[in-house]
């Protein structure tokens, strides 16, 4: 049985042209599947691989003959393409110097994103790499400032009606089932946020996303890799950054929408497919302020496995 995503139940099919392959095994060495093998200096599809191919493409990729073709998992031959040169690259200098210049705004100019900005955004985030293939990354757009914050209003009417949520009563009922930590994440953290949120929002001033004039949310399906709409966001981010853009993620948003019939009622009116164990909201813009030094980060710890 092939690997389920939310796009497909079933492998990709393996085409071999044994006139041009060459018996040289690259495409061999690079399937973690073993579905392939050298057989009579020619490669061959085995009987008895691991899940079956799962259209990661290695093997056409890698094959210098263009003796391999996998069809499915939304993969064909037609997604094929010439890799650019490494002088187009960038150094280890250049994305440190991005990277390093990259702070979270939150303060926009009243200007639009135009729509070939997002092309590119989206078409460099696409590249991100996955847990399984294909990609099961969903993006929500919402391409205008209005759009931007009315997705703010409906939020904090949502949380309006979840403050129950975050009230002493379930505080203190929950405490002994999720622990110290999450205890102290929700007194100290969300349930000051709820407040945060609506309270302001109220007197017109938008915390949720910052009335910013681009907004993507990043999310999955119940079968993705948690990891896999992170991923995503981050190289939407460095992409916006190359771009001129500046951009914030915003962590608020996402948990509070995943569990309950409420969150599932507002998903739905929000055109959010899934219920998804990890997800990121992404703020895009022309930045109104302009920082003139970075700040230093560190990790919790590094240590070299002895």
């Amino acid at each position: 049985m092939a690997i389920p995503t939310s796009r497909t139940k079933v492998k990709a099919e393996i085409g071999i042209n044994e006139e041009k392959c060459t018996g040289c095994g690259l495409c061999v060495s690079v399937c973690k599947d073993y579905s392939l093998k050298i057989e009579n200096q020619k490669v061959k599809i085995t009987d008895n691989p691991f899940f079956g191919c799962i259209g990661c493409g290695h093997c056409m990729a890698i094959c210098p003959t263009d003796a391999i073709k996998i069809i499915g998992r939304t993969l064909s031959p037609d997604d094929l393409f010439g890799l650019p040169d490494k002088e187009k690259a960038a150094t280890y200098e250049q994305l440190h110097f991005l990277l390093q210049r990259r702070r979270s705004i939150r303060e926009f100019k009243d200007k639009p994103v135009e729509n070939g900005m997002i092309t590119k955004i989206l078409e460099v985030a696409s590249t991100a790499p996955m847990g399984l293939p294909p990609s099961d990354v969903n993006v929500l757009i919402f391409d205008t400032k209005d759009k931007v914050r009315n997705f703010a209003k409906d939020f904090c009417l949502y949380l309006e009606g979840m403050k129950w949520f975050v009230s002493d009563w379930f505080l203190f009922l929950m405490r002994p089932f999720w622990g110290k930590a999450n205890n102290e994440l929700f007194k100290g953290f969300v349930k000051p946020l709820f407040r945060i949120y609506t309270e302001n929002m109220q007197n017109g001033i938008n915390l949720v996303n910052y009335d910013a004039p681009l907004a993507m949310y990043f999310y999955g399906s119940p079968y993705t890799d948690p990891a896999d709409p992170i991923i995503a966001a981050t190289y939407a981010m460095i992409a916006a950054e190359t771009l001129g853009l500046g951009t914030c993620m915003l962590g608020g948003v996402h948990p509070l929408i995943q569990n309950g019939k409420k969150a599932k009622e507002f998903r739905k009116a929000q055109g959010i497919k899934y219920a998804s164990r990890e997800g990121l909201f992404v703020v895009f813009g022309y930045p109104e302020v302009k920082y003139k030094k970075g700040i230093r980060r560190t990790f919790a710890s590094i240590e070299i496995k002895k």
